[in-house]
């Protein structure tokens, strides 16, 4: 990829997640579209099972119901594919760095890396449309006219910042080319300690006391992730 052409060729991504903990929050939906020298090549779209319950307040604002990723793939099963598909290209997203990071923490716990240059739109808005009251990307889409129908979710929101990165680079790449240059995303997971033992045989003592059809690899869960299921099936069967 030649210096002269690097932004018109991308990989713009959006995730929808049950929570903004890119370590111990899931992700249920990745959306992607590869550009290459400005338009769309292929895309990427996976909704993936957290296995765990997405919590209400995330239905309400993406409408991703339990029902609808029970029998999707899990991350484990599909991010592999989401690296080949994003492999050595530049990524876009709108306030990149979240998206970034919760790819970056699931590719940290497999032993995968993930090491990209951004751009980013919410940024450029940022620096270039300062008298806008806001720059969330429907406001900016609503700016534009771009159509948004399907806000939060991952492939609608994708398309939405490819063409928002479009009519910020037509307005501003000449008056300012060095917002358009694309960033180091430089983060590092906090160590993510294993299940312990203790834990694990609890939860092992809590699955076959309750009989519960428990199919996520108990050795993969981390110190943390194995605490919050403990605690939810001691929530859940306090009173049965």
């Amino acid at each position: 990829m030649t210096n002269n052409n690097y932004i018109d060729n991308y990989v713009v991504f959006d995730l929808e997640t049950t929570g903004c903990n890119p370590v111990n929050d899931y992700i249920i939906e990745i959306g992607a579209i590869k550009i290459e020298n400005g338009e769309i090549h292929s895309v990427y779209n996976q909704m993936i099972n957290p296995k765990i319950a997405i919590p209400p307040l995330i239905t309400n604002i993406t409408g991703i119901t339990n029902d609808m990723v029970k029998d999707k793939p899990t991350i484990d099963e599909v991010l592999e594919d989401f690296l080949v598909f994003c492999k050595e290209d530049y990524i876009l997203g709108h306030n990149i760095s979240f998206d970034y990071r919760f790819i970056k923490a699931k590719c940290y716990k497999r032993g995968y890396s993930f090491n990209k240059k951004a751009f980013d739109t919410l940024e450029i808005a940022r620096k270039s449309l300062k008298d806008l009251p806001s720059r969330s990307l429907g406001a900016l889409c609503e700016y534009y006219g771009i159509e948004l129908s399907h806000a939060h979710r991952a492939m609608h929101d994708a398309l939405a910042t490819h063409k928002l990165f479009q009519c910020l680079k037509k307005d501003f790449f000449e008056l300012n080319p060095s917002l358009f240059k694309a960033k180091d995303m430089v983060w590092t997971p906090p160590k993510m300690e294993k299940i312990t033992d203790r834990q694990r045989k609890y939860l092992l003592s809590l699955i076959r006391t309750h009989k519960i059809d428990f199919s996520k690899d108990i050795d993969s869960l981390t110190k943390s992730e194995a605490s919050r299921v403990i605690d939810k099936i001691l929530t859940e069967y306090r009173y049965k």
